[in-house]
């Protein structure tokens, strides 16, 4: 049965709350303080087996943190008790130490023999650290066939080997699954908790870490990204006042394409520094230059890259036309909100009199049913419908009439 981390460890429910060091990871959580004092319990206790298990389930919606999350536990698994803390949570944080293992994915579905892999590293004894621990970032990408690959391991554990899922919920993976991982409820956290980590990253003025908290709906990875890049924001202005445009179904499919081209912009701009850098670092260790030509014995490597490098722009894409669709259903609420509760704060308080007027031109039923059809539209782009196909059918819903 699947037990949530707030129902248990009763022997140390009662205890005084273990005080965080300053370097304690799990301060990078924001907004969490449940999940916090629930962790830092665990680490407290962790050889207590009512209050140890060796499988977790982070969840929680997009930008909550469930990465950052496990990754902290991890830290702090490692350095609790250890003779050199400070550098048992470095080697998490550089992704180097030898006993945490993380397993993400730039595809739409994580390969089966990455999870083997993991399974079979699994089976080895902790070097460094207390702990033998595997992470499975967005878990929820696993078919039903990769997760029977991981089922058994779950079920038999070796000792001191624990298990970290991350996934939007815990209705995401198998019941056998999920009947066997303790769950870690991550909430959305306010947006005055991450313009306080914004002000206090980045340095921004108080008003655009709001803002920007509020327009990333409480992503914490947007809102980082909006507050610190400029033309980020630029991208995201420019693809709300294109959708509050919409008026006939020829106009709706050419924002459709703008949108599109903002999406593929805003991927690129991600992954596409990124991509330069590795093909450089790549080229540099094949003792090549960047005009060099490739001798034939070393094609393989590159090709294995770029096909690496074509998933990941997939994919950047792919999160892209879901985030102008997340943006565009703020929008779609704003307007609604309007309607029915003239008194709440928007979400886009800065598009109030374009917003005014995009609202006149529909009824509630007809804004309501726009919503839907952007949740339809994000379903559709998770089940790989293409992401040109997923805005046309979403704009011309748009469009009066279209929706009857």
């Amino acid at each position: 049965m699947t037990t949530d981390l707030h129902a248990a460890a009763p022997a140390a429910s009662h205890a005084a709350e273990p005080e965080l060091p300053s370097t304690s990871r799990l301060r990078a959580l924001v907004g969490q303080p449940e999940v916090v004092a629930g962790l830092a319990r665990t680490i407290a206790h962790a050889d207590d087996p009512r209050v140890m298990t060796h499988a977790w389930l982070f969840t929680g919606p997009a930008g909550s943190g469930r990465s950052v999350a496990a990754r902290a536990f991890a830290a702090e698994l490692q350095a609790a008790g250890a003779a050199d803390p400070d550098r048992q949570r470095a080697l998490v944080d550089a992704d180097t130490h030898p006993d945490v293992q993380v397993l993400a994915t730039e595809a739409m579905t994580l390969a089966v023999a990455d999870v083997r892999r993991m399974v079979r590293e699994a089976q080895l004894s902790p070097s460094v650290g207390r702990w033998r621990i595997q992470i499975i970032e967005d878990a929820d990408r696993m078919t039903e066939y990769t997760s029977n690959a991981l089922l058994k391991s779950l079920e038999e554990p070796p000792e001191r080997t624990v298990w970290m899922l991350c996934a939007p919920a815990a209705s995401d993976l198998l019941p056998t699954i999920r009947s066997r991982v303790r769950v870690v409820r991550l909430g959305t956290p306010a947006p005055e908790a991450i313009a306080e980590l914004l002000q206090r990253e980045s340095g921004v003025d108080a008003a655009l870490a709001f803002q920007c908290a509020r327009a990333a709906q409480c992503h914490i990875g947007m809102a980082r990204r909006l507050a610190t890049n400029a033309e980020a924001r630029q991208r995201r202005h420019d693809s709300l006042t294109a959708l509050l445009g919409v008026r006939s179904l020829a106009g709706a499919m050419g924002v459709s394409r703008d949108l599109l081209a903002i999406a593929r912009a805003d991927a690129d701009a991600l992954v596409g520094d990124e991509e330069r850098q590795e093909r450089t670092r790549l080229l540099r260790q094949m003792g090549l230059g960047p005009d060099d030509t490739v001798p034939p014995r070393l094609r393989s490597q590159l090709r294995e890259a770029e096909d690496r490098w074509k998933r990941r722009a997939k994919r950047a894409l792919v999160d892209g036309v879901d985030r102008v669709l997340t943006d565009a259903q703020s929008l779609l609420r704003d307007a609604l909100v309007t309607v029915l509760d003239p008194g709440r704060d928007l979400v886009n308080a800065d598009l109030a009199a374009d917003l005014a007027a995009f609202r006149a031109r529909y009824t509630s039923v007809q804004l309501l049913r726009m919503i839907d059809a952007a949740d339809e539209a994000r379903a559709q782009l998770a089940r790989n419908v293409s992401p040109a196909l997923v805005l046309d059918a979403f704009l011309a819903a748009l469009v009066p009439g279209v929706l009857a």
